[in-house]
């Protein structure tokens, strides 16, 4: 492989492993705001935003782990036949899969960044009592699926150079 993609590879994935530590970090953040909510009920406290920040919070924490999470290897894969397979084998057919996840996060950040636009171009609120603007949360997830395209590119690359039988470290 050429130097500049084994770069890219070690780039990407250095960059979507600390993204990756940061989001695991969030679901402490959520389980805060729920807890949280749960005290000031308890007290007859108005928290009107607890519930709609567990979800910004939990959807962020989503978004921002799944590049890491496919680099990890954690995604669900149906293992009948893959687990006994060639490394080289199992490369082609991560090939085809993972061309086909190319094109399906190509269409998700195409409508990621028509939502975000709209969202900064308007400033679009939540239907909530709370109403909070939904920019913010737009854009974590629009950079979620930038982040798992470029994961996506990675390890397209490693298994081009697995199938080639000369695999990227």
């Amino acid at each position: 492989m050429p130097e500049f993609i084994k770069t890219y590879v070690r780039v990407v994935d250095a960059f979507n492993r600390r993204v990756g530590i940061f989001a695991m970090y969030l679901i402490f953040v959520m389980l805060g705001i729920l807890l949280y909510s749960s005290v000031s009920k308890a007290f007859h406290l108005p928290a009107n935003w607890t519930l709609e920040s567990a979800q910004f919070t939990m959807a962020a924490y989503f978004m921002l782990g799944g590049a890491f999470a496919m680099q990890m290897g954690d995604h669900v894969r149906m293992d009948l036949f893959y687990g006994s397979l060639s490394l080289r084998r199992r490369a082609m057919i991560d090939l085809v899969t993972c061309l086909a996840l190319i094109t399906y996060l190509g269409f998700m950040l195409y409508g990621g960044i028509s939502s975000t636009t709209y969202a900064i171009r308007y400033g679009e609120k939540s239907f909530s009592a709370w109403a909070p603007y939904m920019a913010p949360i737009k854009i974590v997830m629009t950079f979620g699926v930038l982040m798992m395209l470029a994961q996506s590119f990675s390890a397209l690359f490693k298994d081009v150079a697995e199938v080639r039988g000369k695999p990227i470290a």
